[in-house]
């Protein structure tokens, strides 16, 4: 439809730059929000070069503890398992974590990983940082092809100082603790 009008022309224009521009902002926008950077992290738990991530995912759970011996007989609180739920950067649950360790996800997929690095968390009453190599998966989902984790920004955690020693073999304790797990993959 031809425009004879000079006013509406420049009025017509002006809508299809404002709406071009809205739609380009958007894309980007979109763009952003699914690349997720890496965290700052020592050199002792980064990932190998050419993996990307896939996921970011904030765990809020607890670590459970079990009172055994040691090898020189002494009483310690050993790491039982995780019992935490993964949620996205909205807050809806989008999978659990639990001894293994595994991930999994309500699509489905799932991984099972073992520690590769560790580093002391920033936080001294906090648990470690870690590097995960996953050593299985299962199903299919976002966590098909994860082959690395990063464990990251711990707050808590850990056993307490007291409360394990011969007259309590076997006992259990949760400390709770949340952090954040980095999911990465090949570079596509």
């Amino acid at each position: 439809m031809l425009c004879y009008n000079p006013a509406m022309r420049r009025l017509m224009q002006a809508s299809a730059v404002t709406i071009g521009f809205v739609i380009l902002g958007l894309g980007l926008s979109m763009a952003n929000a699914q690349k997720e950077s890496p965290p700052d992290v020592p050199a002792a738990i980064q990932v190998s070069p050419g993996e990307e991530v896939v996921l970011l995912a904030h765990a809020s759970g607890s670590q459970v503890y079990t009172c055994q011996a040691g090898a020189d007989g002494k009483f310690i609180w050993t790491l039982k398992a995780p019992e935490a739920e993964l949620k996205d950067q909205k807050g809806k649950v989008i999978g659990s974590h639990s001894a293994g360790p595994t991930w999994k996800l309500n699509d489905g997929s799932e991984v099972t990983g073992k520690a590769a690095g560790h580093v002391d968390s920033p936080d001294a009453d906090s648990i470690p940082w870690l590097l995960v190599n996953v050593v299985s998966h299962s199903g299919q989902g976002l966590l098909t092809n994860v082959t690395t984790i990063q464990r990251v920004h711990t707050h808590g955690g850990k056993p307490p100082a007291e409360g394990c020693d011969a007259s309590h073999p076997n006992g259990e304790i949760k400390s709770n603790y949340t952090a954040d797990y980095y999911f990465y993959a090949p570079a596509k």
